[in-house]
């Protein structure tokens, strides 16, 4: 890389929200530092549940018109955060929304859990091989909390990866090695205490209960980024699901359609898996997702 050349970031997320809700402020802040950050969804989230009466209809076992609804709340959701558009593996609609374990829809043959895993690890050495990023992110081998569709994320970009750098896999595109690998995770400790600081909720919510929400030991996150000064992006990007996701008033919570409260970081946590770690802080983490790539 040289002096000149920009930082190159790539995020795969399963739908439309993920990439908000995990990833937006680190989204936001590597725009804003002038960096190339490519968005990957690789469904359409056809098989959400919908917050409120508006859009209601639209859901899988009525209208079946979601997924393309929820890729304008993406477009939006990408635009507050600094991101031109959206970028769907395979083009828009290509995989199909498997919902979660054990529905129906995991049975439907263009879901996203049933693809050729050939084919779509193929698609995304494509990705990497045209995008050349630096740093990939991506979820870990539970897909954070166990979404069928966030697993074979990460089973297909681990492998895509792994393949992006030979010349003997077949694909456009000249031979590309990411320098990091990076999971996203949320640090138990920051989410402890992000939920002891809960106040008054909206009518309707709740507070978590003990296992509501996952998050890994503090030990096993190596990376933090400080996303405190684009939070007002983040917050954005989030409201944009509107289908999805309820900001509280305040912007210090939100809630998906179970109604449960979660804090809204100011930080953001990662596991480095691939590459060597660069400058780290007195904790030994990283503060910088770049740093150490020269």
């Amino acid at each position: 890389m040289t002096d000149h050349e920009p930082h190159r970031l790539l995020l795969v997320h399963a739908h439309p929200d993920d990439e908000a809700l995990t990833t937006g402020g680190t989204i936001a802040r590597y725009v804003a530092d002038g960096a190339e950050v490519t968005v990957v969804t690789c469904t359409l989230g056809e098989e959400g549940e919908v917050i409120g009466d508006e859009w209601a209809q639209l859901t899988a076992d009525r209208a079946d018109q979601l997924g393309g609804y929820r890729v304008l709340e993406l477009t939006r959701a990408l635009n507050a955060l600094g991101v031109a558009a959206p970028c769907f593996l395979g083009g828009a609609g290509r995989w199909r929304d498997s919902g979660m374990a054990g529905m129906p829809s995991a049975a439907n043959p263009r879901a996203w859990v049933n693809a050729d895993s050939d084919e779509a690890v193929a698609e995304l050495v494509a990705v990497i091989r045209r995008t050349r990023p630096h740093v990939v992110i991506t979820y870990d081998p539970v897909g954070g909390y166990g979404h069928p569709d966030h697993i074979a994320v990460h089973e297909r970009v681990t492998a895509a990866v792994e393949l992006s750098g030979t010349d003997s896999h077949p694909g456009a595109g000249a031979p590309w090695t990411p320098a990091k690998v990076y999971w996203t995770v949320t640090e138990r400790s920051a989410l402890e205490a992000g939920v002891a600081a809960i106040g008054d909720l909206p009518d309707g919510w709740r507070l978590p209960e003990p296992g509501d929400l996952p998050a890994v030991a503090d030990d096993q996150v190596t990376a933090v980024v400080d996303v405190r000064w684009v939070l007002d992006a983040k917050r954005a990007a989030m409201a944009a699901h509107a289908t999805q996701v309820t900001v509280a008033p305040g912007g210090e919570q939100f809630t998906l359609s179970s109604f449960v409260a979660q804090p809204i970081f100011g930080e953001e946590h990662f596991r480095l898996v691939r590459g060597e770690p660069g400058e780290v802080d007195s904790s030994g983490r990283e503060r910088d997702l770049f740093s150490g790539i020269g």
